[in-house]
Formats: structure tokens, C-alpha cells, sequence
């Protein structure tokens, strides 16, 4: 079994690319606490629709959907779930949930790491979920002709209780030093995990939430607001793309975490991003159809009307709708296409 170094791991990514990614998101952080400070009553309404966005992306990764309706009830704890699917949906939900409000007092430990797989399953049936694999696993791929290809070799299921006590132990002494920054350590922790590949089941999922747990732990709480499940979702194939190229011999620690820690840390940088931009336009001094307006004259290109409703969640489709008539008819943007393909784009001030 593979021992467990992050000293060592971020002496080797203290590089200009990850230097560059850290000092923009510390700058983002501090703004972010300062919008937090001056506009309270708008976080809410971000925190809603990330809690929806985070519950489906992370399940959509791994296959898990259900209807557009279902899983917004599901996520904001409205209905109760009808199928498989949906209790590992519902789930993830509660787990998010914990998360969220008790980040502070879990720890990145293998008992807390299995209480949170054991709540993952916990609509699913006792056994299905708190233990680690009880037989050995793989990475695979599946081809367009429908062959399957291992991509990686995971830990044994016998040396994994010792490989997750091994990495909980080797992450919490190098979190503990003060000049080693936690953005850098966090997702070489993540990438190790997945490479240990513990559960049976859940091991995306539950990389997605100890994510969320660590950069909280941390200061970087973006991720109540913007949900970073969907912004991997929306980039999945470049994700599973560093994951492939930072596996490169892991089990013989020679492997180059570069790529993914600096994968996870642009998509960091993107939610602090999406962040500042959906503040701006729930800005209370706005009405809601010049906030459309704006949204739309601000954007480079096309824009749908369901990415106008996902970047201001707190206007309802028919204003969005009303809003979108009246700029047509003022001449200020066109309509492109029609349909669930239509789009639009600013023209000018008429």
C-alpha cells in the first residue's frame, strides 16, 4: 500500500499555474464575504436553487435522474421518493443538508467519512451503505462499441480501512501547518480517495460532498451559493480526462496531481465567479424585467431563457417570459430559432 505525503505532494505543485489560480480565488473570497455582509437577504435565494442544481448534477454524473419536477421537490424536501433513483437522491439531499449546517463540527475522519456513506443510502436500505467494499474494484471505461476498458486498478477491498486511516491522518497533520494552504491540499485529498475508491457504490458522490466538507472547513464556503456539483457536471469529460492523466502510476506515488488540482481549482475559481455575477443582477434596485434586460445585453452571444431563469432564480418563468416579449417589441434584442431551441441576443438600444 502507497503511503500518503501531502508536504511533499505540495512542495511539487507550488507552481505559476496553481500560484495564479490561489491568488484570484483568495481575492474572490474576500469579496465574497463582503457581498455576504451587504446583501444577507439575497443569499437565500442563491442557496435554493444550489441546493437543486448540487442534489441533481452530482446524481446526474453518475446516471441517477429523475424529472425536472421530481428533483426539484426532492431537493428542497417536498415529496417523498418513489423509486430507487429517487432515495439516492433524496439522500445526497440530507447529506448536502448536513453538510451545510454542521461542516464545522465533521471532521475528515473514516468513522465520520462512513457515517456520511451509511446517510448517503439511508432511503436504500440498512446494508447498502456505511461500510467499505467488501471485494475489489475498477476504474472502467466503457467504449462507443460497448467494450469495457479498465482504466484503473483501485486499492484492494482488504488494505482499504488501512489506506483510509493512512490518508485522514497524513491530510489532518499537513492541514494543521500554517504554511501549507488548504486549497492545494484539498484536492489532492479528494484525488486520493477516488483512487482508493473505498465503497462499492458512492465514490463519485461522496467525493463531491467531502469536497464541499473541506473547502467549508477551510473558509471557502462558495459552494452553499454556486452549486460546483454542476460546474463538474457541465465540464465532465475534461474531469474524467485529469482524473485519467493524475492516476498515471499512483500506487507507486509518481503520479503528477497538476492536473486535476488545477481542474478542481478553476472550477473553485468559476463558482467564486458565478457567485459575483448573480449578485450583481439580484440587486434589489433592479426591477426584475430590467435585470432580464441586462442579463441579456451583458451576454457575449446567445442566451436561452432557461439560463436567464438559472441566473436569476427568484423570477418566475412568465416574468421572464414578459420581460423577453417587451425587448422583442422594443427591438432592443432578436430571437434565434425556435422552439426548446430558441435563443436570444442584444441588438441595441432602440
Amino acid at each position: 500500500m502507497r503511503n500518503f505525503d501531502f508536504k511533499a505532494a505540495y512542495q511539487k505543485l507550488i507552481c505559476p499555474e496553481i500560484l495564479g489560480y490561489l491568488t484570484k480565488i483568495h481575492e474572490h473570497k474576500g469579496r465574497q464575504k463582503f457581498l455576504a455582509e451587504a446583501k444577507p437577504s439575497e443569499l437565500s435565494k442563491l442557496l435554493e436553487i444550489a441546493q437543486i442544481q448540487s442534489t441533481d448534477s452530482s446524481n446526474r454524473i453518475e446516471g441517477i435522474i429523475t424529472t425536472d419536477d421530481r428533483i426539484k421537490n426532492l431537493a428542497l424536501d417536498k415529496t417523498t421518493p418513489r423509486n430507487r433513483s429517487e432515495r439516492e437522491i433524496a439522500g445526497y439531499r440530507d447529506v448536502l443538508r448536513t453538510i451545510h449546517e454542521n461542516y464545522e463540527y465533521i471532521f475528515p475522519h473514516p468513522s465520520y467519512i462512513l457515517q456520511m456513506h451509511r446517510d448517503l443510502y439511508k432511503f436504500s436500505g440498512a446494508a447498502a451503505g456505511g461500510a467499505y467494499k467488501s471485494s475489489d474494484n475498477v476504474i472502467a471505461e466503457e467504449r462507443p462499441d460497448g467494450t469495457r476498458v479498465v482504466r484503473f486498478q483501485p486499492v484492494s477491498a482488504m488494505e482499504t480501512p488501512d489506506a483510509m486511516n493512512s490518508l485522514c491522518a497524513a491530510f489532518n497533520e499537513a492541514i494543521g501547518d500554517e504554511s501549507i494552504d488548504p486549497l492545494v491540499l484539498i484536492p489532492v485529498f479528494i484525488f486520493d480517495f477516488l483512487c482508493i475508491h473505498p465503497f462499492n457504490d458512492g465514490n463519485g458522490r461522496m467525493s463531491r460532498l467531502l469536497t464541499l466538507l473541506l473547502l467549508y472547513r477551510a473558509g471557502y464556503t462558495v459552494g452553499k451559493y454556486i452549486s460546483i456539483e454542476k460546474l463538474i457536471s457541465d465540464t465532465k469529460e475534461n474531469y474524467y480526462e485529469v482524473l485519467q492523466h493524475s492516476s498515471d502510476k499512483w500506487h507507486e506515488a509518481e503520479n503528477d496531481y497538476i492536473p486535476f488540482v488545477s481542474y478542481m481549482l478553476g472550477i473553485i475559481l468559476a463558482a467564486y465567479r458565478d457567485f459575483d455575477s448573480k449578485m450583481s443582477l439580484l440587486d434589489s434596485r433592479l426591477s426584475k424585467p430590467d435585470r432580464v434586460r441586462e442579463i441579456i445585453k451583458n451576454r457575449l452571444g446567445k442566451i436561452t431563457k432557461s439560463e436567464i431563469i438559472e441566473l436569476c432564480p427568484d423570477i418566475s418563468q412568465i416574468t421572464v417570459q414578459r420581460a423577453l416579449s417587451e425587448l422583442l417589441k422594443s427591438g432592443e434584442i432578436k430571437k434565434i430559432g425556435g422552439g426548446r431551441y430558441t435563443s436570444y441576443a442584444w441588438i441595441g438600444e432602440k
